[in-house]
């Protein structure tokens, strides 16, 4: 039978999530400007190594190494004829390490198509067609689909309608089951005012396997919108990918400040919260996910740290927002 997160949550609990592939990338030679979505097939090895090291950290589900596959975002790079052949090479690598994994340890590991924001605007405000934004979506799909992935995952988006049209892209092109988050980064809102409520009674209608938020302006933005989330949810997991804090500057280099204590003790309290799917975003590590993995096993007490109050006026979120529409998962 096909590994499925409701089949996984079912015989676990929860699933942890793995964490960043961007900032992972950047580490082995990743330059800014270039494609993620070319490592898939010019740099496999160490595409491999992240999903591996994560999965060796006690992840349960890996996401492929697709966030800007759809033909918007590659015909930045002149990649826009290549959507299917790289977003298939992005989910065939996590395919090959987590069946591997499964292989050497006997458990259950998922690979979710990773399917982020086209980077434009839908009609009225811009200038992409619900039409188009379903193809793009839908093209993207073919491609995770045909690589081995066993979930499509629809992340770090502001814009519920794209969300939708997201999603109806993609279940044109397959009958994989369909995951959605959103990032809470303006105020704990998204970019275009979506609350962690409206996020579950829009998306909560759709049929999802899951629904939650990821990146975000903070920890404290992010956990208090899937809480949120949760609390409104009449059944549909939730899924809380927060980024490894914020960016700080540590002489010439931008690190984030989130430990793994900081990220195992927001797993702790969103899954007391009812969070289903546990993971990490930007900046983050496999010794993030090994420290979530391991409170939430029950291995470790969860570190005895609060949690910072969310931000509640727009400010430095609005640039910190503004500058995530223009950078990649991770």
């Amino acid at each position: 039978m096909t590994a499925s997160i409701s089949g996984l949550l079912k015989a676990k609990g929860h699933i942890v999530a793995d964490g960043a592939m961007g900032t992972q990338l950047f580490a082995v030679g990743l330059s800014a400007g270039d494609p993620p979505e070319a490592w898939n097939v010019h740099h496999t090895d160490e595409v491999r190594a992240i999903h591996r090291a994560y999965l060796r950290a006690g992840a349960d589900l890996v996401i492929a190494n697709s966030f800007g596959g759809t033909s918007f975002r590659l015909a930045l790079h002149g990649l826009q004829d290549r959507v299917v052949e790289l977003n298939a090479a992005a989910a065939r690598n996590a395919r090959i390490e987590a069946d591997a994994e499964a292989e050497r340890t006997g458990r259950t590991v998922l690979v979710a198509g990773s399917m982020g924001p086209s980077g434009e605007l839908l009609e009225p405000m811009g200038n992409m067609s619900a039409a188009d934004c379903e193809a793009a979506f839908a093209e993207q799909a073919e491609g995770l689909a045909a690589g081995g992935a066993d979930v499509l995952w629809i992340e770090t988006m502001s814009d519920l309608d794209e969300v939708e049209a997201a999603v109806r892209g993609a279940r044109s092109a397959c009958d994989l089951p369909v995951a959605a988050t959103m990032s809470f980064d303006t105020a704990g809102r998204t970019m275009m005012g979506v609350t962690g409520s409206e996020l579950a009674e829009r998306l909560g209608g759709l049929g999802l396997t899951a629904m939650g938020a990821n990146c975000g302006n903070n920890v404290a933005d992010t956990e208090a919108a899937v809480v949120a989330v949760a609390a409104a949810s009449t059944g549909t997991p939730v899924i809380s990918k927060p980024n490894a804090g914020v960016p700080v500057w540590h002489g010439d280099s931008l690190v984030y400040d989130g430990t793994p204590e900081v990220l195992a003790a927001h797993a702790h309290r969103a899954r007391a919260a009812g969070v289903a799917v546990i993971g990490s975003c930007c900046g983050s590590t496999p010794a993030h996910t090994a420290k979530i993995a391991a409170v939430l096993a029950g291995d470790e007490p969860p570190p005895d740290i609060e949690l910072a109050s969310p931000s509640t006026t727009p400010g430095t979120e609005d640039r910190l927002a503004r500058r995530r529409t223009r950078r990649r998962r991770g």
